[in-house]
């Protein structure tokens, strides 16, 4: 079994910024799966699908395949295509194959976190990819502990695979089932045997899965970006509480949970999903921007020009123009090629973080009144230095317009977020971070604008982040581990006038 460092030895150079310059405002992405089987190069469907999904976690990634008999893996810290190459693609031999790309909620950054995690135990070989966040993880762990388990992670994942290898249940769909049965949150999970693959969702439904085909191969994916990649059709949604057992067998779908009212994250829609994918049954970039135009209708401003916060803000700030009637400018030029670390010059350079992630184009700014459109406020710390950047590069005025209600609760199902402390609108007025952020003016959208791309009730989304009403009751406990990376903010953070 593969378990490689993926990193070039010259980036042992590189350093971390301070902290107040790498913590740019926002949520981070969470994790992604993708699973195949049944196709005689699984492992390679598995790198391109991890590839299409890579803006969902890039700390670590991996894949396991299987061959029949065996499961072999090949895991590793940094971006999909730093660890695996054609060489490793050719040793994970095998017509079935899981992958998983990670951004950490609840564990450290390690490899030993990498998923899928992998193991043997009295059913053979067992895989397992999972995007979400256990709230009673410390429960179970605890309890499973005191019965003797060992645990080789700090992820909330492994305890999934204890509860599995510790069912008595007479087929693996048995045991995956009795095991979620015992947990409660949020998980897409991808579970891979010798000779069958395992597709679930939780009753609620909080983060997406999809069902595709390609020549006869069943594919599951988070997002349907990554069957196009690989040419696969979209056959469906994994619906909430559905688990889809596959196998030479064909395709069965199971229902084993009690049913529960769908609670898919509405910020999926506001920020995490690729534009291009298809989700909940409509597409995310056109979600945008009516989310961008309902924007428009509600907080007009008297401008020249909108630009976006690139490339979150992009679909909105294009809705937001259209139905404004002004001009649609790419003013400020995010940078593609920004790593998780990176090297400061010895004269420091003020937020240099920022600065190298973005650029105004003084020549679209110069003189004009600046509509500025982003899909979120967490924090307001990108915010508080894009905006004067602006003004720097001449513009006159800078207006501020969020794609979304004020973001006052943390997430507890499956996305790294700041702790509710350090969010701005969770104790802060409106003009309190305005004047924080430094803009001319600062408005939200409204909650019907939130949901403006239905045409019926606005039921079924899970938006604890914006209301605090969480679906499934988070522990009094369950807090501060899962929110890891940012443990290590200064004093400064989301301070106004401390």
């Amino acid at each position: 079994m593969d378990e490689v460092l993926s990193q070039d030895p010259s980036r042992e150079l590189s350093v971390e910024v301070s902290s107040e310059e790498s913590k740019l405002d926002g949520f981070h992405d969470e994790c992604g799966v993708f699973g195949v089987f049944g196709h005689p190069e699984a492992a390679n469907l598995a790198y391109l699908g991890l590839y299409a999904l890579q803006h969902r976690g890039q700390e670590s990634a991996g894949i396991v395949s299987s061959n029949g008999k065996s499961l072999i893996s090949h895991r590793g810290m940094g971006l999909v295509a730093d660890i695996f190459n054609s060489e490793v693609i050719n040793r994970l031999e095998g017509t079935a194959a899981i992958g998983h790309n990670r951004y950490s909620t609840t564990g450290s950054t390690s490899l030993k976190n990498c998923q899928p995690l992998v193991v043997e135990y009295a059913g053979g070989g067992l895989a397992l990819a999972h995007n979400g966040n256990l709230v009673n993880f410390a429960e179970l762990r605890e309890r499973l502990e005191a019965n003797g388990a060992l645990f080789q992670s700090s992820s909330d994942s492994e305890v999934i695979i204890h509860l599995i290898a510790g069912s008595h249940g007479a087929t693996l769909a048995e045991r995956v089932a009795e095991a979620l049965a015992q947990v409660r949150g949020a998980y897409s999970l991808v579970v891979l045997a010798q000779r069958e693959m395992i597709a679930v969702r939780d009753p609620f439904g909080f983060r997406p899965l999809v069902l595709g085909a390609l020549n006869g191969a069943s594919i599951v994916a988070s997002e349907t970006c990554a069957l196009d990649l690989v040419r696969a059709d979209y056959i469906r949604e994994i619906e909430p509480g559905e688990m889809v057992v596959i196998s030479d067998d064909g395709v069965l779908s199971l229902h084993p949970f009690p049913p529960a009212a769908p609670k898919r994250c509405i910020f999926e829609y506001v920020y995490f999903a690729r534009p291009d994918s298809l989700l909940y049954g409509r597409n995310v970039y056109q979600v945008r921007k009516l989310q961008g135009r309902a924007l428009a209708r509600q907080w007009p401003a008297v401008a020249d020009i909108v630009v976006p916060v690139p490339d979150s803000g992009n679909a909105a700030a294009l809705g937001y123009a259209e139905e404004s009637g002004l001009p649609f400018e790419m003013g400020l030029v995010r940078s593609h090629y920004v790593g998780r670390t990176f090297i400061e010059p010895r004269q420091s350079i003020r937020h240099f973080g920022v600065k190298i992630k973005f650029n105004p184009v003084a020549e679209l700014l110069r003189g004009k009144r600046v509509v500025l459109v982003e899909d979120s406020l967490v924090r307001g710390t990108t915010l508080r230095k894009v905006i004067p950047m602006l003004r720097q590069a001449g513009a006159r005025e800078v207006h501020m317009r969020i794609a979304a209600p004020p973001t006052a609760n943390s997430c507890f199902y499956g996305i790294d977020t700041p702790t509710r402390e350090e969010l701005l609108a969770s104790s802060h007025s409106i003009e309190e971070i305005r004047s924080y952020i430094t803009a001319d003016s600062l408005d939200y959208l409204s909650w019907e604008g939130l949901y403006s791309f239905l045409d019926g009730p606005r039921e079924g989304f899970c938006d604890a982040c914006f209301t605090g009403r969480y679906p499934v009751e988070i522990p009094a406990n369950h807090g501060p581990h899962q929110l890891r990376l940012f443990e290590a903010a200064d004093g400064a953070r989301s301070a106004i006038g401390r």
